[in-house]
């Protein structure tokens, strides 16, 4: 399931509200485990354009 959300949010990082959207759901679907490494991929890829939505959402995680 991690591969599969990494290549959607790929394909949709065009748009910053569908970005952030799909990030969303993504956290939803993959396992716990696996948010430390999906988080280290995503500010590694996405970081430049996305950082205020990423500490957004990853933000919200330790609430």
């Amino acid at each position: 399931m991690l591969e599969y959300t990494k290549t959607i949010l790929s394909k949709v990082s065009f748009d910053k509200f569908l970005f952030e959207k799909e990030l969303r759901k993504a956290l939803r679907t993959i396992l716990p485990e696996e948010v430390a490494q999906f988080k280290e991929w995503c500010y590694a890829q996405f970081a430049k354009v996305y950082r205020a939505i990423l500490n957004r959402v990853f933000g919200q995680l330790a609430i």
